[in-house]
């Protein structure tokens, strides 16, 4: 479901003593962390979300019938997840934890502004989807489900793909808005209370996260996709990525000093 990551800490900054040196953007990782230890938290952090997402969803439907409270439960400790693993693995890698992000940031990059490489950007994708993979079966191993059975959710609507495109675009905007007002480090508490929100106003309960929609059909529990439905939700969350990038560009535009 989602991604996101925390400021930088000031043992990871880049020393004043380089003025040339770009301050990190949304995610952007500090330059002295090794690109594998990078690569491992992204790894382990989405797979850490992906097994609070799917686990607490196994709990809530085997605590309660009430689907209202069910998601309530899923959604709850989604946001105290999320929020912790931004906080612990921000400033090592980013705390990405989704493709969208990190493809955003290095788009971001590309364009002259500060962010992840191509290099890394290869790196990091395939640790988020591994991960997320991982994450989904081993929350199907704890509660002694099988470990992998496609699910059989189907998510294939129009009214869930536009719930994905408003919530990917949100959490692109919220993100590196965050950034262009040099406010990263609420992070944690803004992308977690965002991502739990939009569990709720968003039709789709907010995905929001190629990686995650992957991992997420590796199990036929209540937080489950069909299949099926996995290219169309990571479809419409690419678009919700232009769309969020868009409003950032529209809405920070940089202000032009008075003659």
């Amino acid at each position: 479901m989602t991604a996101a990551e925390a400021a930088p800490t000031a043992e990871s900054a880049t020393p004043a003593a380089e003025p040339s040196a770009v301050a990190p953007a949304p995610g952007a990782t500090p330059p002295r962390t090794p690109l594998v230890a990078r690569a491992a938290a992204e790894l382990i952090g989405t797979a850490a979300l992906v097994a609070v997402v799917v686990g607490s969803g196994i709990q809530a439907t085997d605590l309660t019938k009430d689907v209202g409270l069910q998601l309530l439960a899923n959604s709850t400790a989604t946001v105290f997840g999320l929020g912790i693993l931004i906080l612990l693995l921000g400033p090592v890698s980013g705390a990405h934890f989704n493709p969208v992000v990190t493809l955003a940031e290095w788009w971001t990059a590309r364009r002259g502004g500060a962010g992840v490489t191509l290099r890394e950007t290869a790196v990091y994708l395939p640790a988020q989807i591994v991960g997320a993979i991982a994450g989904a079966i081993l929350a199907d191993a704890m509660f002694g489900e099988p470990l992998v059975k496609w699910s059989t959710h189907d998510r294939s609507a129009g009214h869930l793909l536009l719930g994905e495109i408003v919530a990917t675009a949100g959490l692109i905007l919220l993100i590196f808005g965050l950034a262009r007002a040099n406010r990263l480090q609420f992070a944690p508490v803004a992308v977690a209370s965002y991502i739990g929100a939009a569990y709720w106003f968003t039709s789709s309960t907010s995905f929001a996260n190629p990686a995650v929609t992957i991992g997420r059909a590796f199990t036929d529990t209540f937080a489950g996709i069909a299949p099926g439905s996995v290219l169309g939700f990571i479809g419409v969350q690419l678009v919700g990525a232009v769309v969020g990038l868009a409003l950032v560009a529209l809405i920070f535009m940089p202000g032009r000093s008075a003659e």
